[in-house]
């Protein structure tokens, strides 16, 4: 990949915001990190996620039952992504790193790879945020195109219809191929991929087993083959779908702005906090069921800014984050509800599947 650099000799705004976010947590007394919050939220979540998988196989259920409960599942395993995965591998969940580690494995749980995450997601996607050719949460496969830059094909005009769908694959795709490809390539995107240890190699082959044994061979043995499929593929298109839209309601709707790089070196006109700012989007930042699901992910802007601080100070910090960035003449861009983030994100869409 091409290196990609920012011009912070003269980072004002970031400075001014900074400080004032000490401020805050110095003049209230909080640590950066979770608090009994977040600890009450990930004592919900994953013991019910454990529940409802056990119920699952031990009881037999009406089939409207079993898939409401399949789809419980499925969106209980996104929001323990969500919250507990997401803070975890950003190194804000607690202040002791083993805490960290360990929970950021969750996402090894459901079927994910914590040390690809944190290259892919923590490294690219924050610091080469909605840049093409570095970021690789961006980069979705031939079926859909997100920026400007990507390559249009014809199908891309109908990319606002089939993209529920596309989501919908997500989870099966990330499972059974995307985490593989990193494997074996070395590569995310275009950037080399960290040296793995072997301690990582272990982990990479006994996660996949794990997933193997609890996910599908055990539930064939319990419910059946049939059961079982129908069951997955209810659970797996929920994740996939939830996870999907949360993720790019942050960046591929209106007012976000997108840029590229190619085969040479690109200087970033502007400071690194500024750039985060003008390619990040909030929604529903009234909505205290929303903010519980998705774990703060709908205070994206405010998690860009400062992604080791814990998800659960989000709502407090955006009032700072505004307050500067209307004194720095900068955008804040914030959808007031899920519904106007999402007809956004699908008119976004449907202007990117247009030949240009």
């Amino acid at each position: 990949m091409a290196k990609i650099t920012f011009n912070n000799r003269n980072n004002l705004f970031f400075q001014s915001l900074k400080k004032s976010v000490d401020d805050y947590f110095r003049s209230k007394h909080l640590a950066k990190t979770g608090n009994w919050q977040l600890y009450t939220k990930a004592s919900i979540l994953i013991p019910s996620a454990i529940c409802i998988y056990i119920f699952l196989l031990v009881f037999h259920l009406p089939v409207v039952i079993s898939l409401l409960l399949c789809g419980l599942f499925g969106l209980t395993l996104a929001s323990i992504g969500f919250n507990v995965m997401h803070d975890a591998c950003h190194g804000s969940f607690s202040s002791k790193k083993w805490v960290n580690y360990l929970l950021g494995l969750s996402l090894n749980a459901i079927g994910g790879n914590a040390f690809f995450w944190k290259q892919k997601h923590n490294i690219l996607h924050h610091t080469y945020t909605n840049i093409d050719g570095a970021d690789d949460d961006i980069a979705q496969g031939k079926m859909l195109r997100q920026t400007p830059a990507q390559r249009w094909m014809p199908i891309h005009r109908y990319q606002h219809i089939y993209l529920t769908l596309a989501y919908a694959m997500t989870l099966f795709m990330w499972v059974s191929i995307g985490d593989f490809q990193k494997y074996f390539s070395k590569r995310i995107h275009y950037t080399a991929l960290q040296p793995m240890d072997r301690s990582e190699h272990i982990m990479f082959w006994a996660s996949k087993v794990f997933y193997g044994v609890v996910y599908v061979l055990i539930p064939i043995l319990f419910v059946g083959p049939i059961a079982w499929l129908i069951g997955y593929i209810t659970m797996g298109v929920i994740t996939g779908v939830v996870i999907s839209y949360v993720f790019q309601l942050a960046h591929a709707v209106e007012g976000p702005e997108f840029d590229s790089v190619g085969l040479d070196d690109k200087i970033i006109e502007t400071e690194w906090a500024v750039h985060q700012v003008k390619t990040t989007a909030n929604f529903s930042p009234k909505s205290k069921i929303i903010c519980w699901l998705v774990g703060g992910l709908n205070f994206q802007v405010e998690h860009h800014l400062f992604p080791r601080i814990s998800h659960i100070h989000y709502p407090a910090l955006s009032r700072i984050v505004q307050e500067h960035c209307q004194r720095f003449n900068l955008p804040y861009h914030c959808f007031p509800n899920l519904r106007t983030a999402v007809l956004s994100h699908v008119r976004t869409m449907k202007k990117m599947g247009q030949k240009a």
